[in-house]
């Protein structure tokens, strides 16, 4: 029955579209559903960074399939991200957890940390052919120790943004991946991140489950839509032109973060409404009194 209420073209559309750009760029699960669900469906926040961390990991699993077939997986480096990636998301659940029945304080920081996250990986997005220039250009051979710090840091502050508001394991972590490994092949450390976003988007969702913030049948509905766009865009993704591809989705990623700056703002006015409730039910008793 829920399932049937949530049903509609527009969830399906809106869950092929980003299925579509993640097959296409590796990028996209929680940098645009999230703001989707927020902007266009009128989600709770907290309610769609749960649902959309479950549904970034069941879209990327057959991402990361493909990429483990084809060998272009380096789980040296996976094993690195989770290291940090791991705890960093379960303090981060236990934190929200704790303070999570604030109310409007900690929706309005979900949303404003996920337009700062949008802000940073639409700016990544755009400066990504830049950074790898700039990595080739460095010295390579950096300590080793130096790499795997920057590696477990970043796996880190990933579970963190991804835990708070499901940012953060597409453009940001690769763009970083490409800095710290530059002589690594680019659809190696693509399939790197990717099968990393995986378990971790797994355990961060399902610690939202346990805090009571996805929405399952509107889950369900979305992947309707993102299995099959998340096969069409791998296809796709050896003709597309990054031309097209980056401008297009850094200008849908900052106009995001645009947006939830202002729905983040605009959420502190509705303070007014549980004041009228009392107002109501007095009026009504003094009417009810009168002969």
């Amino acid at each position: 029955m829920a399932l049937t209420q949530h049903f509609d073209f527009l969830h399906v559309i809106a869950g092929m579209l980003v299925g579509v750009l993640v097959g296409l760029t590796g990028v996209g699960g929680g940098s645009l559903m999230t703001p989707l669900l927020v902007l266009l469906f009128g989600v709770n926040p907290q309610t769609a960074v749960g649902t959309d961390l479950l549904f970034a990991a069941m879209t990327k699993i057959a991402g990361s399939a493909v990429h483990g077939k084809r060998e272009t997986v380096d789980w040296r480096i996976v094993r690195r991200m989770a290291c940090g990636s791991v705890p960093a998301a379960i303090l981060t659940l236990a934190t929200l957890s704790w303070f999570g029945k604030v109310g409007n304080s900690t929706e309005r920081l979900i949303m404003v940390s996920l337009a700062v996250l949008l802000g940073v990986t639409a700016l990544a997005v755009i400066c990504r052919k830049w950074l790898l220039r700039l990595a080739h250009d460095i010295d390579p051979i950096q300590p080793r120790s130096r790499v795997l710090t920057g590696t477990v840091l970043l796996g880190a502050a990933i579970g963190i943004a991804v835990s708070i508001s499901s940012v953060g394991a597409g453009a940001i972590g690769m763009t970083v991946l490409l800095v710290l490994y530059p002589k690594l092949p680019v659809a190696r450390i693509v399939g790197s991140d990717i099968a990393h976003a995986v378990p971790l988007a797994l355990i961060a969702g399902f610690g939202h489950w346990m805090i009571g913030d996805v929405d399952f049948p509107l889950l369900g509905v979305l992947l309707i839509g993102s299995i099959p766009g998340v096969v069409i865009g791998s296809y796709l993704s050896s003709h597309a032109s990054d031309r097209i591809l980056q401008p297009l989705l850094a200008c849908v990623l900052a106009v995001s973060s645009w947006q939830l700056f202002l729905k983040a703002n605009a959420g502190e006015k509705p303070h007014a409404v549980p004041v009228t409730a009392p107002a109501v039910t007095i009026a009504g008793e003094a009417a009810a009194k009168q002969p």
